[in-house]
C-alpha cells in the first residue's frame, strides 16, 4: 500500500549499482516519479567489474579444489591411454574460458536488473551525473560531454561507488600491473602472481588464484593477512595459505611495482626484490565522489571524499541521501541495498529502521570463507563489551568429517549473564549461507538457549552452530510465552 502524498513526489538517483537500484525498486514501489542516472550499466561496478565476476571466478577456483580433492573422498579420476592403460589426467584451467562465463554472467545480471527497474516503470538515463544545487541532476549523456539533460527532484540519492586506488609507485597498465578490475582481460593462467594487500579484495584473489593454479606471493603490510577481522580466522586462513603453497610476506609494503622484461619487479620496504609475471594491486578505493557538485550543494565529505551519512543513509543536506561505498558506512553490496532502501523510505515518510553495523552479516570469499556477523572477540578483549566466546572446531562435526573438511570452526559470541547472542564467526565452506541463523539470533537478540532448542538436521554443518550454543548454556529460565 502506498502512502497518500507520494505520487507527486520525484526521485532521482546518480548510480545503479546496490544502493540505487535498490532505491530505485523502493521508490517506484511507493508511486513516485522515479529516474535513474547511470554510465556503467545497471548493477554499476559490484554486478559489472567487481562482486558478480569475482565470486563467479572463485566459484570456478571452488571446482578446481574440489576435484582435485576428490581422491581423498575415494574418487579417482582416470583417462585411458594409448595402451589402454589409465593415466591419471592433470587439471588444467581454460581462464580465457573462465573469463568470458563471468563477464557474460555479469553483463547477463545487469540486463535483468535493468529490466526489473523498467518492469517497475523506473526512467532510466544513460550518463555522467553531477549535481546542480540540492534539486537538480544535470546528465551528461554522450561521451563528449556536449549533450546535456536535467533532471529536477524532491529527493536525491547518490550511490555513485568506488573504484580501485592507485599508486604513484605502481601504475597498472592493465596488461602485468593490474587492479582487481582488469584481471579479467588475463588470457591464462598467471605463473607467478603477486598480490600486494592482503585485506578482503587482496586475500580473495590470492585464494582464487593460488586454487587455480598460480603460484602466489601475498605482500602484507600488518602482522597478519586480513588485518582488523577475527585474528582465529586469520590464522586459519594464512595456515591454509602457507600449505597450499601461497609464500606470504607480512610486516612488509610494496615501495613500487614496476615492469620487467617479461613480468613485473617489487621493491620491498626492507630492500627486499620479489619477481613475478604480474601484479595485482589490492590497496583499497577511492570514492566516486569527486567533480559531481556534492560540496557545492552542501553535502559534508570526510578528507578522503566519503559522503558523511546518518543510520538511515541521510546526508547533511535532508533531501540528499547516498548509499554505498562512497558513503562513511560498511562498503558491502548488501549494506548498499539496505541504504538505498532505507533512505528513500525515510524521505518518503514510510516506517524504516535505522541501520546498526552491529547486526550486519559479512563474508569473505576465501577458501574456505570466512563469515561474521555483530561483536568480536576483540571487542571483549578491549573492554567494549562483556561477553563469554565458545569456539567449537568443525572438524569435530560428523558432516565435516564426511565431505573431507579440515579447516575452519564456529565461534559463538555471547552477553556475559544473559547468554543473548551478540556476535559470531564461521570459517569453512559456504560460511556465508552458515552464518544467517547466527545473524538472525543476534537482530532478534535470542539467547543460546532459545537457539540451541531449534532443531538441527543430523548431520549438517549448521549442527555445530547448535552444538556451540549448547555448550554455552547457563540458566534455562522454563518455556516461553510463545510455547
Amino acid at each position: 500500500m502506498s502512502l497518500s502524498f507520494e505520487s507527486s513526489q520525484r526521485v532521482a538517483i546518480i548510480g545503479g549499482g546496490p544502493g540505487g537500484y535498490e532505491a530505485a525498486l523502493a521508490a517506484a514501489q511507493l508511486g513516485t516519479e522515479v529516474t535513474l542516472v547511470e554510465r556503467l550499466g545497471v548493477g554499476g561496478s559490484a554486478v559489472i567489474t567487481d562482486v558478480v565476476p569475482s565470486k563467479t571466478l572463485i566459484a570456478t577456483s571452488d571446482a578446481a579444489v574440489a576435484i582435485s580433492q576428490a581422491s581423498e573422498l575415494g574418487v579417482q579420476l582416470f583417462a585411458r591411454g594409448g595402451d589402454g592403460k589409465p593415466l591419471r589426467p592433470e587439471i588444467a584451467i581454460n581462464l580465457a574460458a573462465v573469463n568470458r562465463r563471468l563477464l557474460s554472467l555479469a553483463r547477463q545480471q545487469s540486463d535483468d536488473m535493468r529490466a526489473s527497474l523498467a518492469d517497475a516503470g523506473v526512467r532510466i538515463i544513460s550518463g555522467q551525473g553531477r549535481l546542480e544545487g540540492t534539486n537538480t541532476i544535470v546528465v551528461s549523456t554522450d561521451a563528449g560531454g556536449t549533450d546535456f539533460e536535467r533532471v529536477e527532484a524532491d529527493t536525491i540519492v547518490v550511490s555513485v561507488g568506488a573504484s580501485p586506488r592507485e599508486l604513484p609507485s605502481a601504475k597498472p597498465d592493465g596488461e602485468r600491473i593490474l587492479t582487481w578490475t582488469q584481471l579479467y582481460n588475463m588470457k591464462t593462467v598467471p605463473s607467478h602472481l603477486i598480490v600486494v594487500g592482503s585485506g578482503v579484495t587482496g586475500a580473495e584473489f590470492a585464494s582464487a588464484y593460488m586454487n587455480l593454479g598460480a603460484k602466489v606471493t601475498l605482500i602484507s603490510s600488518r602482522d597478519q593477512v586480513l588485518p582488523g577481522e577475527d585474528a582465529d580466522a586469520a590464522a586459519v586462513l594464512e595456515r591454509v595459505f602457507t600449505r597450499g603453497g601461497m609464500t606470504v610476506l607480512s610486516k612488509c609494503r610494496a615501495d613500487s611495482v614496476v615492469r620487467s622484461d617479461d613480468g613485473v619487479v617489487a621493491t620491498l620496504s626492507d630492500g627486499r626484490t620479489v619477481e613475478g609475471s604480474h601484479c595485482l594491486m589490492a590497496v583499497g578505493s577511492i570514492p566516486n565522489t569527486a567533480g559531481i557538485g556534492l560540496e557545492q550543494a552542501g553535502v559534508q565529505m570526510t578528507d578522503s571524499g566519503h559522503i558523511r551519512v546518518n543510520r538511515v543513509a541521510r546526508t547533511s543536506v535532508p533531501n540528499i541521501y547516498a548509499a554505498g561505498d562512497c558513503t562513511t558506512f560498511v562498503p558491502l553490496a548488501s549494506v548498499a541495498s539496505m541504504q538505498g532502501r532505507t533512505g528513500v523510505f525515510h524521505a518518503l515518510g514510510d516506517v524504516v529502521i535505522p541501520l546498526e553495523r552491529r547486526r550486519i552479516a559479512a563474508n569473505i570469499f576465501t577458501a574456505p570463507e570466512i563469515a561474521t556477523v555483530g561483536w568480536q572477540e576483540k571487542d571483549i578483549a578491549e573492554g567494549r563489551i562483556n561477553g563469554i566466546v565458545h569456539k567449537l572446531p568443525l572438524a569435530a562435526n560428523a558432516r565435516a568429517k564426511m565431505m573431507g573438511i579440515k579447516d575452519g570452526f564456529v565461534k559463538i559470541i555471547a552477553r556475559q549473564g544473559s547468554g543473548t547472542v551478540i556476535g559470531g564467526v564461521i570459517v569453512g565452506p559456504r560460511a556465508s549461507e552458515l552464518i544467517y541463523p547466527v545473524a538472525i539470533a543476534v537482530e532478534r537478540r535470542l539467547t543460546v538457549d532459545q537457539v540451541s532448542r531449534v532443531f538441527a538436521v543430523f548431520p549438517s554443518l549448521t549442527s555445530s552452530i547448535q552444538d556451540a550454543m549448547r555448550a554455552m548454556h547457563l540458566v534455562d529460565n522454563g518455556p516461553s510465552e510463545e510455547d
